[in-house]
């Protein structure tokens, strides 16, 4: 354990923390916009830069040391800060009243923090292609701070690395290898980029207008399937307690909205277990080989 000082307070960690865990145990708010727990530490964003003997320090890749002085909210941390996201916003499309991650966007909060009310920069802006290639995701990398969490959870946490840093300076990107598309690469899917992604570089396809108008269409019968998961995860969503099950409000929110048919996925487990019987008794009566796998 070390004992250190953060803005005039005493905070005793491990002596493999950072900066940035030392000062959350000790509820300590320092900002940050590339950090993302359980995978790889970069720094490169620098917005939870710090101050300490006089110099600033990413607070998220910093060690602790034995007596060090930390300073959070100086005059040079708070235009450090100020500059770089101001750096970042000269460089990002404004739409966010149009953004699918408006209200929801980590620079959008950021801003908010760090109270800028102005463009000071202005210049040439990126121009890359959108690429809608994929069933289940939209990259806009107009959009992308070039944080690197997608990167790191894509390699580091699902293991599939289907995502990179491209390119050098104002060209630099992150993208698929070769400039291929997401829909041209091992891409499983799963949706893990854009949970991560602190801005609307990479979003989740919306099918809303799609399912709208299959609702509406009186030729077609509509069907919601609903995965187990959901039923939990939804409820965070909508401000319930973390684990709260809402399945029932899920379901009747769907009715009310046009679904003919509401299922859960678990159903179909329910078929399974009765089909595999039924072939277990058929393979125990004739004879046939066993075990049996599912």
């Amino acid at each position: 354990m070390v004992t250190l000082t953060i803005d005039g307070q005493k905070v005793t960690v491990p002596a493999n923390s950072t900066v940035l865990e030392a000062a959350e145990a000790a509820g300590i708010h320092i900002p940050t916009l590339c950090y993302l727990k359980d995978v790889s530490q970069t720094g490169s964003c620098r917005v939870c830069v710090v101050e300490i003997g006089g110099r600033l320090q990413a607070s998220c890749v910093f060690p602790v040391s034995e007596g060090m002085e930390v300073k959070t909210n100086t005059p040079l941390v708070r235009e450090s800060r100020r500059t770089t996201v101001e750096l970042l916003l000269s460089n990002h499309p404004q739409e966010c009243l149009t953004c699918l991650r408006n209200q929801n966007c980590e620079l959008q909060r950021l801003a908010q923090e760090l109270n800028i009310r102005e463009m000071r920069f202005e210049g040439a802006r990126s121009d890359f292609p959108i690429d809608a290639s994929s069933p289940s995701i939209v990259r806009d990398p107009n959009k992308c701070i070039l944080c690197g969490d997608c990167v790191r959870v894509c390699s580091e946490v699902q293991g599939i690395g289907v995502l990179d840093f491209v390119n050098r300076g104002s060209e630099a990107e992150v993208s698929p290898a070769f400039g291929k598309k997401l829909a041209e690469v091992d891409c499983v899917n799963c949706g893990q980029c854009a949970s991560v992604c602190p801005t609307g570089a990479l979003v989740v396809r919306s099918e809303i207008q799609d399912v709208f108008k299959a609702i509406y269409d009186p030729e077609k019968v509509v069907v919601a399937q609903i995965a187990p998961a959901v039923r939990v995860a939804i409820g965070e969503e909508f401000g319930l307690k973390p684990g709260e099950v809402a399945m029932g409000q899920m379901v009747a929110s769907l009715k009310k909205m046009g679904f003919n048919k509401v299922y859960d996925t678990s159903f179909a487990a329910d078929l399974t277990v009765l089909e595999e019987t039924h072939e277990f008794l058929e393979r125990v009566q004739k004879g046939e080989r066993l075990p049996q796998f599912t």
